[in-house]
């Protein structure tokens, strides 16, 4: 497909639509058509994003009528929704009403916590309220590029950031029968994972040369990873997540532990891990421990496989913002659009971020 997709994102003033947009001003086949600030419309996208100055010079942000205007219009369109979750099931859905009503098709590819789970059920007894769209579930696949050869519905939901690193590591151990289904995982984010907005636990003074532990075996993207595990492995696993603040802005870094479900050699498992990813462009697997700068600023993972013959450990490692959010999410719109996977993510890490 050589024409540009005009596209659309939503949320806009947050670091993962910021990531967005610096992704399709790169992409070969997307091109910005709206971006949605119900906060900012009107203001310059460069005053939000100074480092995209150069790219955004002239754009604006819109408001949702201009969206809707664009969504009625425009034949088809790629949508990415970096809304707060929510607020981005009722508004992927006012758009897709507005589509419907007008007879245009757009792809969606929702960040937020919205369309991860199946049911409104699932989703209430997790964030203590309904779904803000439940009859849009159905139009919905949760899943990462790598666990799903194709999506089986019109759109789809991203797992998140510290899900996509747990799932990477997890899903060959319970698919390949390597280990027992309690897992017990470790994960350390950096602090644009928190989002824009500055909390007291997220603010530099606070979190800069620190370490510390928050929501043990109580997140809420447990119950999610259970959900997507099972969809792709059939396998009903109990994850045991504690996750933690890290020091740094970008990435993720990640140890699944469990115990051996059958007798391997870490030579063994990492060649079953390669073996399992080998057709994955993303994701490399190799027996030297995985680095945060590694793959800090890219869409790229690294996962890493060791045993004592009674516990397997994976340490499993991406950019939050990149893989774990806004480039996991155009891996998958090329994939909705019929366009290679790799377009537009193959640039290498950052290195010395």
């Amino acid at each position: 497909m050589n024409t540009a997709i005009p596209t659309i994102v939503l949320g806009g003033t947050g670091y993962v639509a910021g990531e967005l947009l610096r992704l399709i001003a790169g992409h070969p086949n997307f091109k910005l058509a709206g971006i949605l600030s119900d906060s900012q419309p009107g203001e310059a996208v460069a005053k939000s994003f100074g480092h995209l100055a150069a790219v955004y010079p002239d754009t604006k942000f819109s408001s949702i009528e201009e969206i809707e205007q664009l969504v009625a219009t425009l034949p088809r369109t790629a949508i990415f929704s970096a809304a707060p979750h929510g607020a981005s099931a009722a508004l992927i859905d006012r758009l897709l009403a507005r589509a419907e009503a007008a007879g245009t098709r757009p792809s969606v590819v929702d960040i937020s916590a919205d369309y991860r789970f199946a049911t409104n059920e699932a989703y209430a007894a997790v964030y203590k309220h309904d779904h803000g769209a439940p009859a849009r579930l159905a139009q919905f696949t949760c899943a990462l590029p790598e666990h799903l050869a194709a999506s089986p519905t019109p759109h789809v939901g991203h797992p998140g950031c510290f899900s996509s690193a747990i799932l990477l590591a997890s899903v060959p151990l319970l698919k390949l029968g390597i280990a027992q289904p309690t897992l017990f995982v470790a994960g350390v984010t950096g602090s644009t994972g928190a989002g824009r907005k500055p909390t007291e636990g997220t603010h530099h003074p606070q979190r800069h040369s620190d370490l510390y532990a928050y929501n043990a075996l109580a997140h809420r993207h447990a119950p999610e990873i259970a959900e997507v595990a099972k969809a792709v492995s059939g396998v009903d696993a109990h994850f045991a997540f504690v996750p933690h603040s890290g020091p740094f802005a970008r990435g993720i870094h990640v140890t699944v532990q469990a115990q051996l479900a059958k007798p391997a050699t870490s030579a063994e498992l990492v060649e079953a891990f390669a073996k399992f990813y080998a057709h994955s462009p993303f994701v490399r697997v190799s027996a030297q421990a995985p680095r945060v700068k590694d793959v800090a600023g890219s869409n790229y993972a690294r996962l890493s496989v060791a045993t004592d013959g009674k516990v397997v450990a994976v340490m499993s490692v991406l950019d939050n913002l990149n893989k774990g959010a806004a480039g996991g999410a155009v891996q998958w719109m090329n994939r909705l659009m019929s366009l290679p996977e790799t377009a537009g993510l193959t640039a290498p890490a950052a290195g010395w971020t």
